[in-house]
């Protein structure tokens, strides 16, 4: 589909089915700072929803062909269904029709420096963190997050400077419609296979994104599977990692305590700067040398860097700590790839709790069935797991796979068909001095809001 690169010039009242989305929400933010009279509807209410109503922005229960009057353009999301009356009558209606990442790419070229972040795992802590770095920096840059980050005022924001930094999602090869000049590709590993079939096709698509980039790579130089994505390009590519064989990496890494960490910053072995973090994980760290990485490349001090870094607590969602229920300390985190999850499990082993409650949601069949035996391995570091029914999403069981199987594999773990059943079991059995973390990308935060006694 070619679009006309000057669409949103000539447009004053933007439209948006499934209004409520997470892709949906930061753009917006960004339409709405930049002055766009926003409509929208969705078919739940949800906090996304109710954030939107208080920016003033008209939300509609339920799409219905009127909803879209008015508009003259009109965005909606990949999950919206074919015989959707709403985007019925939006394509026959003769207003231009563009799918989300369609714009979000056109978004992208708007921006001289366009920061992409990609990487199976890490895109929206990795992504938040060099948005509020360069925030608190005076750099002023428009944002695009696939999860709430509290300095951004939510996922997204309209800046005044000419940088956007912009989540770059591999899944269907949204992130191949960005115009990227600058780039991080965090990781690549095993997901999405309903979609790239073999890890091989995933690492021709994030070789493609590395293509498409017209400035500097900022990638993963202990990953196998990054390093052949870009193996051979002619691109300026600056590495970070653990070894000292890549450019930046850290030095004397350490616990600070709680969920504090710190290294001193190296630049091919010299010492920079000082970081402290306030999120925990090894994982965190590396997220954190990509961060530096950028912000350095776009002008940035390391000193300030390490001024700023030390104040992004983590992005929502991720390793989020809700309350504190009878001594229990109750936590929500994004994780649903095994990758994921035993990275998160680990940190929270390391933190001073007495025993971690893995509370998980599993997320499409394909997953579950593709990676069991990595879900199981994962789910394992936690002392007790408790499980929900699978939530299919977009897929149909054509597996014939259920939690059960899972919970079959892994000693002890229970599974429940409700979140109020999950939510009372796991009151009733966690002590004083325990951590509770729901864990999935679907609406397992409800259980965790439950425990916590959030409304």
């Amino acid at each position: 589909m070619n679009i006309d690169e000057n669409l949103l010039k000539t447009r004053k009242h933007l439209h948006f089915i499934g209004i409520g989305g997470s892709g949906m929400f930061p753009m917006v933010q960004i339409l709405h700072g930049e002055g766009f009279y926003i409509t929208g509807s969705d078919n739940n209410e949800t906090e996304t929803v109710k954030i939107e109503r208080k920016m003033g922005i008209p939300v509609a229960m339920g799409q219905r062909a009127e909803n879209i009057e008015g508009a003259d353009l009109i965005v909606y999301t990949a999950a919206i269904m074919a015989d959707n009356p709403e985007l019925i009558a939006a394509k026959a209606s003769g207003v231009p029709c563009l799918e989300r990442s369609e714009m979000l790419g056109l978004l992208s070229r708007r921006y001289n420096r366009a920061v992409c972040v990609a990487g199976t795992h890490g895109k929206t802590t990795t992504s938040g963190m060099i948005a509020q770095v360069l925030l608190e920096g005076g750099f002023d840059p428009s944002a695009f997050i696939g999860g709430k980050v509290k300095a951004l005022g939510g996922s997204g924001r309209a800046g005044k400077s000419d940088i956007f930094v912009v989540e770059a999602c591999e899944f269907v090869d949204t992130f191949l419609k960005l115009s990227n000049d600058i780039s991080v590709i965090l990781n690549i590993d095993n997901d999405h296979l309903d979609y790239f079939g073999t890890i091989e096709n995933s690492i021709k698509s994030f070789r493609k994104f590395a293509e498409n980039n017209t400035g500097l790579l900022v990638v993963n130089g202990d990953d196998a599977n990054t390093m052949k994505a870009v193996e051979g390009l002619d691109k300026e590519i600056i590495t970070f990692g653990w070894s000292d064989r890549n450019d930046y990496y850290p030095e004397n890494a350490r616990s600070l305590g709680g969920a504090k960490s710190g290294y001193t910053l190296m630049y091919r072995g010299e010492p920079l700067a000082e970081i402290q973090l306030s999120i925990p994980g090894k994982h965190n760290v590396l997220n954190s040398l990509a961060c530096a990485a950028v912000c350095i490349h776009l002008g940035m001090k390391p000193e300030e860097v390490a001024e700023h870094i030390d104040k992004f607590p983590g992005a929502g969602r991720r390793f989020e700590i809700l309350g504190e229920v009878g001594g229990v300390t109750i936590a929500d985190d994004y994780a649903h790839h095994p990758t994921e999850l035993a990275a998160t499990l680990r940190a929270a082993k390391e933190m001073d709790f007495n025993e971690v409650w893995a509370v998980f949601q599993p997320f499409t069949y394909s997953r579950t069935y593709l990676l069991m035996d990595d879900f199981v391995k994962a789910l394992s570091v936690a002392d007790h797991v408790v499980m929900s029914e699978i939530m299919g999403s977009r897929e149909k069981n054509t597996y014939n796979v259920y939690t059960k199987d899972l919970a079959e594999k892994i000693p002890g773990s229970v599974w429940f068909n409700t979140f109020e059943e999950m939510a009372d079991y796991t009151l009733a059995n966690a002590k004083p001095g325990d951590l509770v973390i729901t864990l999935g990308c679907g609406d397992v935060y409800k259980c965790a809001y439950m425990m916590a006694g959030i409304k």
